[in-house]
């Protein structure tokens, strides 16, 4: 099987990305859905995050508050690597368990979307790795139009993340998200194309 990482600093496009990768047939692992599973009502994760932070990320209904927990760590370096140790190793967990489940049924390709692959230091846990990339001006432009967020915020959070440039040279393969959709969806298609001869290469060796 072909394990591929695809990451993207926030805005980038990363998430229509694998939705086009998911019409095509290839399995899509996504850590943004595993780390809300990682804090479910009742998890120890979940637990734990309420006794560091208290009520200032507990919504109504006792649940979390993802809003305020967001604006608490992205604006401080010591708060998110607090939250990133609380959550994270849940996250490695949970998906070690779905790429075995894949292996075990024969999946030919499997896509693991990680926002932090670099960060976290995983690249060279996969076969190949996707980077998509946009400026900064276009990714606070999304930010502010497709989530609500405030311009300040969305450049915040866009400041704390590692520089896309820095991790353009060490992806396989770097889809640019500047343009249209369809230009989005082309270039997709075209790595989705390389993928599959990189599986069947890694197949037949």
């Amino acid at each position: 099987m072909l394990l591929v990482g695809l990451t993207g600093n926030i805005g980038a496009g990363k998430s229509t990305v694998a939705e086009t990768f998911a019409r095509k047939g290839i399995g899509i692992v996504d850590a943004d859905v595993l780390a809300r599973d990682a804090v479910a009502p009742g998890t120890p994760q979940l637990g734990a995050i309420m006794a560091r932070w208290g009520d200032r990320v507990r919504a109504a209904d006792g649940s979390l508050d993802r809003k305020a927990l967001r604006r608490i760590v992205f604006g401080d370096d010591a708060e998110r690597e607090a939250l990133n140790a609380i959550v994270h190793p849940r996250v490695e967990e949970l998906r070690a368990a779905l790429v075995a489940d894949a292996r075990a049924r024969g999946n030919t390709i499997l896509i693991c979307a990680i926002p932090l692959l670099y960060e976290k230091t995983l690249a060279g846990q996969f076969d190949r790795v996707i980077l998509v990339d946009a400026p900064p001006a276009v990714r606070t432009q999304r930010l502010v139009r497709d989530r609500g967020m405030d311009p300040q915020e969305a450049a915040a959070m866009i400041d704390a993340q590692m520089p896309a440039d820095t991790k353009r040279g060490q992806a396989d393969y770097v889809i640019d998200n500047a343009g249209t959709h369809a230009q989005l969806e082309q270039k997709t298609l075209d790595v989705w194309r390389a993928l599959v001869q990189d599986a069947e290469r890694k197949r037949t060796n």
